[in-house]
């Protein structure tokens, strides 16, 4: 078996024989996926585009953090800067729970139509913004808000278009972010340079305005929405599941130590001596990595289960970043670790929606990828801020304590992930799940 769809009653049941073992079939609504086609691909090529498009655009904030504390808000400490890229991360993963209720009722098309405004106005607004509350409003919530519309209903939208092929439709959409974050962060720089902060912010914000109008066009949901408002029941049935719970708290964990590197990986870089021109592309570099490891796991989570790759490449990247992160310093090091990085963190944004949807009811996937979605909103809404006020306590100078604190909120997140596979699997590791 390739694929491993599951349905909550299926979870219980693992087949005792044969090597791998593995988990069994999901029965009725989630076999009927097409798990290829024109149709089914177009949606993948949409879902690639609004993910290039919000998580690629988050994934080149170290970039702006950088320049806001050198450059256009220099009168400002970083942990007062950071609030703005921590509200982009908190807006666009936050608003999961609303955009997954208006998704579970109303489906895709008008939430990636008024994402596709709010995201752009806001760049727009940027644009024109000197100081740091139009900054805060325009980058840090308006354009963010767009970006968690499009980004979590398109997700939402894939998941009914593939079932043993998921892991792969999910890892080649979210390649989509990598090679945005690859982009962005060259692009925003040089235009910084040569034509201007806002002439960098509008051509961005042209470049994905033409890729939004193409995912206005190609996303779909292959599953009628549900109008009628949830039950109370509904709304508090995954609280009440220990298995999503932990799933969900452990992404809320690995949150913290995920965009420590993201947010602050250029700047701790250039407190150390590493050349300009290094430093700027350092973000792009680690989203580099994190293309292959997207794709990567993607691929290899349908063969050999999607939570077992997750936990393995998870668990390295804390590893990596206790081991590599914290004793390096030169600019080849620095630039490794950066490679590393992306690539065994990759299978975050390649998996984690779909670690939801392997033990959720379809009907119910939008809210609780949203639940999911929200807990790593709050974490990621506060790491960047709680990593400001380590280095102001350690002189300014000191990024151990951040190193540390990254790295063990890797390792803990992962551990609950993988408490709720051995709970559903027991001490199996050769089951595929």
């Amino acid at each position: 078996m390739s694929g491993t769809d599951n349905s909550p009653s299926d979870l219980e049941s693992i087949e005792k024989k044969g090597a791998p073992e593995e988990v069994q079939e999901a029965p009725a609504y989630h076999d009927d996926a097409p798990d290829g086609g024109l149709r089914a691909w177009l949606v993948v090529l949409g879902v690639w585009c609004s993910s290039f498009c919000s998580f690629g655009w988050i994934n080149s904030i170290g970039v702006f953090q950088e320049y806001y504390q050198s450059e256009l808000l220099v009168g400002y400490s970083a942990g007062t800067i950071s609030w703005i890229p921590s509200l982009q991360v908190f807006f666009m993963m936050g608003m999961g729970p609303i955009i997954g209720q208006l998704y579970d009722r109303y489906g895709p098309r008008y939430l990636v139509l008024g994402g596709t405004f709010l995201h752009v106005f806001g760049l727009m607004m940027a644009s024109l913004s000197t100081t740091y509350y139009q900054l805060l409003l325009s980058q840090g919530i308006c354009s963010a808000v767009g970006a968690s519309a499009i980004f979590q209903c398109s997700l939402n939208a894939l998941h009914g278009w593939f079932s043993r092929k998921r892991g792969a439709a999910f890892g080649i959409s979210a390649t989509g972010s990598s090679i945005g974050g690859i982009i962005f962060p060259i692009l925003t720089s040089r235009l910084i340079r040569s034509a201007g902060f806002p002439w960098a912010m509008r051509t961005s914000a042209f470049l994905i305005l033409f890729l939004l109008a193409i995912a206005n066009f190609t996303i779909a949901s292959r599953h009628p929405p549900h109008p009628h408002p949830p039950s109370r029941e509904q709304l508090l049935r995954p609280l009440r599941e220990l298995n999503f719970m932990l799933v969900a708290v452990g992404i809320f964990l690995f949150t913290f130590g995920m965009f420590a590197p993201i947010d602050y990986l250029p700047v701790q870089a250039a407190s150390v001596g590493v050349d300009a021109t290094v430093v700027e592309y350092l973000v792009a570099i680690l989203n580099a990595g994190s293309l292959f490891g997207r794709l990567g796991s993607g691929f290899l989570g349908d063969k050999i289960g999607r939570y077992n790759i997750f936990v393995f490449v998870c668990y390295a990247t804390g590893v990596l970043v206790l081991g590599m992160w914290i004793p390096v310093s030169s600019t080849g090091g620095i630039a490794a670790f950066s490679a590393l990085f992306g690539f065994f963190s990759g299978a975050y944004v390649s998996l984690l929606a779909v670690l939801v949807a392997q033990i959720s009811p379809p009907p119910e996937i939008g809210w609780r990828t949203g639940i999911a979605f929200f807990l790593s909103a709050i974490s990621g809404l506060v790491t960047s801020p709680i990593c400001g006020a380590i280095l102001v306590r350690t002189g300014g100078e000191n990024w151990t304590g951040v190193k540390i604190f990254a790295g063990v909120f890797c390792l803990a997140g992962t551990s609950c992930v993988f408490l709720a596979r051995l709970r559903i699997t027991g001490w199996k590791l050769a089951t595929v799940f």
